[in-house]
């Protein structure tokens, strides 16, 4: 409704109504915060440091959430944005193995807190109010902090980015590690994917299936499963079976789907996966239809590009779902603060060419000088080694304190010489820069 009020604002069409719901956005306040009980001292969740203490809570709005103090605090909180997003309803379950995995941040003294989120599923904007509100109960129940950095990890970067821009007198600092910074464009490819493999492989649906435009994921009354699913790509891909044991006729589909759409044959069923289930959740919250498109997208690698793209099934993106997914999830660029985005190079789940979008943003929004990007020679999504997560802290927390930029280098220096005798782990890349993202993502 208040999207079709400020229509009139803006230049008409999709563009004008993605301009209109930004800026709505954009005018988010804080939430209405009512008093929040104070968390309970519980048993600390395995790996967790030793001398370590944790509190567990459910806040306001019903996020479960949970705070670790150190043996000797640095006076530093980490509000931490979890990767995902993890489908169905949220779990407390979630907070023990996100702190099993950033167990370094307590090593180092610095208190951690983190909240499940309250819904399940592709919920941005709710999410960024949620670590918002974590803050303020380690705040207003645990202690005041000397400094208050965010960091966000893989799709948990999208809700630090969209944090930071809704509470920006809330953080001091930004930490994004294999981030989805460069907004839904990240996505576009997945539809990319489930055309290009409904074409070759003609299962998801099969024939004597109910029909459905790919573009939705999935219906809402399917019962498909996740291993359904992996099934079905290797009846058609042989994706389960080494790559000696695939039929010719397996071999090139994959061949296809690998050099068209430049990801690594290992990767093809996990975002097969994100292309159904996630984008029927995506789907569902913007009002049953797609903000995902295909339309114009011309598809080149493959043995014959003129018949592929005669082929292939073609869909076009809602332009109110576009705007509606947009102002959920999107950012600007507009951090107040320093902020450190780090990714491996060869990441296959988040394409390190969202980086250059990132960069691109900050620079449009008068905020390049904020930005230090680094890279890390590696293919991992989740997590690099405890040798490259204490650098990139330091090296903000400097910022943050004393002013002092950091570099690529002096990051990777940082990292040797905290470890001289195990060099060889601290595998920063100070030279690499990225490519745009379209090089990788078929532009729309």
């Amino acid at each position: 409704m208040l999207v079709h009020l400020f229509k009139s604002r803006f230049a008409s069409g999709p563009v004008g109504l993605l301009m209109a719901v930004l800026a709505l956005a954009g005018c988010t306040g804080v939430p209405n915060a009512p008093p929040e009980a104070p968390p309970q001292a519980q048993a600390c969740p395995q790996g967790v440091p030793e001398g370590a203490r944790c509190l567990r809570g459910q806040d306001s709005a019903g996020s479960h959430y949970l705070i670790v103090m150190p043996a000797r605090w640095s006076g530093v909180l980490v509000v931490h944005a979890h990767g995902g997003p993890t489908l169905g309803p949220p779990s407390p379950r979630r907070n023990d193995e996100d702190i099993r995995r950033w167990a370094i941040t307590v090593s180092e003294g610095h208190a951690w807190a983190g909240s499940v989120f309250r819904q399940g599923g592709f919920a941005v904007t709710t999410a960024a109010e949620d670590t918002e509100r974590v803050r303020r109960i380690f705040v207003a129940h645990v202690a005041k902090p000397r400094r208050t950095v965010l960091h966000g990890q893989s799709w948990g970067a999208m809700v630090a980015t969209r944090a930071a821009e809704m509470f920006p007198a809330s953080w001091e600092g930004i930490l994004l590690t294999s981030g989805v910074v460069a907004g839904p464009a990240t996505y576009d490819f997945r539809l990319d994917l489930r055309a290009l493999y409904q074409h070759l492989c003609n299962n998801l649906p099969r024939a004597d299936e109910p029909q459905y435009p790919l573009s939705i994921g999935l219906p809402d009354d399917s019962k498909l499963t996740n291993a359904d699913l992996t099934a079905r790509a290797d009846e058609c891909l042989g994706v389960r079976r080494p790559a000696a044991q695939r039929t010719p006729a397996q071999a090139q589909k994959l061949k296809t789907i690998v050099d068209v759409l430049k990801i690594p044959a290992d990767s093809v069923v996990g975002h097969l996966n994100w292309g159904t289930f996630t984008l029927r959740d995506v789907v569902a919250k913007n009002g049953g239809v797609s903000p995902f498109g295909n339309e114009r997208v011309r598809y080149v690698g493959s043995s014959d590009d003129a018949a592929l793209n005669a082929a292939v099934a073609r869909f076009r993106a809602d332009p109110a779902a576009v705007a509606r997914f947009a102002a959920d999830v999107d950012h600007r660029g507009r951090f107040g603060v320093p902020v450190i985005s780090a990714h491996g190079i060869d990441d296959s789940t988040v394409f390190v060419e969202g980086q250059d979008t990132l960069r691109a943003r900050m620079a449009a929004a008068g905020n390049a000088d904020r930005l230090v990007q680094v890279y890390v020679d590696s293919g991992e999504h989740s997590y690099w080694g405890d040798a490259h997560y204490p650098p990139l802290f330091d090296a903000l927390l400097d910022w943050v304190e004393k002013g002092q930029k950091p570099t690529p280098a002096g990051v990777a220096d940082r990292c040797r010489a905290a470890r001289p005798a195990q060099a060889a782990d601290c595998r920063f890349l100070v030279a690499y820069q990225p490519r745009p993202l379209a090089s990788r993502i078929l532009p729309r």
